[in-house]
């Protein structure tokens, strides 16, 4: 068994590991949403991934290997594919904005995993469920950051930052949780703009809906 926070492979070629490695997890988040964890095994995922069982045992130790990676994996784009689009604005709003658009976007290309991550993180041992805590506390650090430098600044008013920082999280992961009833209302545009009202409208000062009101409706708002 590799450590709390790697998977050994018996291939060392980076490359190769990272391609096969995608291939197999893609096969695997499809059937994990659909049956479950548990329910699926190894073998339904190598039919699936169109590779052989031993060619799975060359990067995996097991199935815990293949889901830690796949929970692994979502967190890590979160953590990759949000800050670049917060760089160059230098105002806490303007940031605020940004980040609940990238978050959304970022969920929105990862729908099967996110679900599959709120559904089967308690089926890994401690040792790694807590790594994955631990990256799910780093990206929500993101929007804490950027909430404590608008209430520094008198952006907005809130009185527990801890729980807003959460309620950003849950609005952007809702969009994969419960996609089958707000497609039905709302394409992904709609549904950060419904967001804006209730995250960060009803929250803003007197300098802060100043602001907002000068500069954020000239901005591509989705």
């Amino acid at each position: 068994m590799a450590g709390s926070d790697s998977v050994e492979s018996l291939v060392s070629d980076p490359k190769l590991v990272s391609a096969r490695r995608s291939q197999i997890i893609a096969a695997a988040v499809k059937l994990f949403s659909e049956q479950g964890y548990y329910r699926t095994s190894v073998q339904q995922i190598t039919r699936e991934a169109g590779v052989s069982i031993g060619l799975i045992y060359q990067y995996f130790g097991d199935k815990e290997d293949i889901l830690f990676l796949t929970l692994k994996l979502v967190l890590e784009t979160y953590e990759r594919d949000i800050p670049p689009q917060l760089e160059g604005l230098n105002h806490p709003l303007l940031k605020l904005n940004a980040a609940l658009k990238a978050y959304c976007g970022v969920v929105d290309g990862l729908r099967d995993a996110t679900v599959l991550a709120y559904r089967s993180t308690r089926s890994l041992p401690p040792r790694r469920r807590v790594h994955i805590e631990n990256a799910e506390t780093r990206t929500n650090q993101i929007f804490k950051e950027i909430l404590v430098n608008c209430r520094d600044q008198g952006l907005i008013e809130a009185s527990n930052l801890d729980l807003l920082t959460y309620q950003y999280v849950h609005f952007a992961h809702a969009w994969s949780l419960k996609h089958w009833a707000f497609r039905q209302r709302f394409d992904l545009k709609s549904y950060v703009e419904e967001g804006r009202k209730l995250l960060i409208m009803p929250f803003l000062t007197t300098k802060g809906h100043r602001y907002w009101e000068k500069h954020l409706p000239g901005i591509d708002k989705a």
